[in-house]
């Protein structure tokens, strides 16, 4: 029993534990620079705006609500993902950016962790304005109120990390656990948190399959350069100059 456990947690996660051990083996925490910054920008926010003087900062900065205009939600979005929310524990929003962002800094490297990060957090961003304008009758609306609720936090972030990667390195049991617990999340509690976590999956959904697409270009552009079985376009331009230098002496 324990080893067919033990196979079945090599075959899910083994590509990715491969991918990871080896800069965090060599390099430790200074493998993971953003990550870090994350964590501290995440402790910063969480301590100022618990103050009476940094509250109203935090929130002029980082907070995003339905009801703002959309071009103030866009400029917030960003800062948005390290705001905690205020009726969550921070130390739940510092685990999941040091343990998902830090793995996907290891996998994927900085810039590309924080546009999968971005774009997941904009698509609940998003989602929250469509759904409001659905309306609750609908079966992804929300009701009017909660164009009133502050949207902050790491969470949707780290669910489009985790379907990311789980996709990237075959980890297809993950992935599907991801989705059935955000699934299972709104059937329980329907709220606006939960239905940002399925936009988030939607969008990371939408970037492995232009990933995909992009992988597969790329694979059929080299087996039909080796295909052909010429010589690089450079190499051959060049062959006839040689030999017509050659010819001239």
């Amino acid at each position: 029993m324990r080893r067919a456990l033990a196979r079945r947690a090599r075959r899910e996660w083994g590509p990715l534990w491969a991918a990871v051990r080896e800069p965090l083996a060599r390099r430790r925490l200074a493998a993971v620079p953003m990550t870090l910054v994350a964590v501290f920008l995440t402790a910063l926010l969480q301590f100022v705006q618990n103050r009476s003087w940094g509250y109203g900062l935090v929130q002029d900065a980082g907070a995003v609500r339905a009801a703002d205009p959309l071009w103030a939600a866009l400029l917030r979005t960003p800062l948005s993902l390290f705001v905690p929310a205020l009726d969550l524990p921070v130390w739940g929003a510092l685990a999941q950016i040091l343990l998902v962002f830090g793995i996907a800094e290891l996998c994927l490297g900085r810039w590309r962790t924080l546009t999968i990060a971005y774009v997941a957090t904009l698509a609940g961003t998003l989602y929250a304005r469509v759904g409001i304008a659905l309306g609750p009758d609908a079966p992804l609306g929300l009701p009017g109120s909660d164009a009133l609720v502050v949207d902050t936090g790491p969470s949707a972030a780290v669910v489009g990390l985790a379907v990311y990667l789980g996709w990237r390195y075959r980890a297809r049991a993950t992935v599907a656990a991801v989705v059935a617990a955000m699934a299972l999340e709104v059937a329980v509690k329907d709220n606006l948190a939960g239905k940002e976590h399925l936009a988030a999956i939607a969008a990371a959904a939408a970037l492995c399959a232009v990933s995909a697409l992009r992988d597969r270009h790329r694979r059929s552009g080299s087996r039909a350069g080796l295909g052909s079985g010429l010589p690089p376009i450079h190499s051959w331009r060049a062959r006839p100059r040689r030999a017509q230098r050659r010819s001239c002496r």
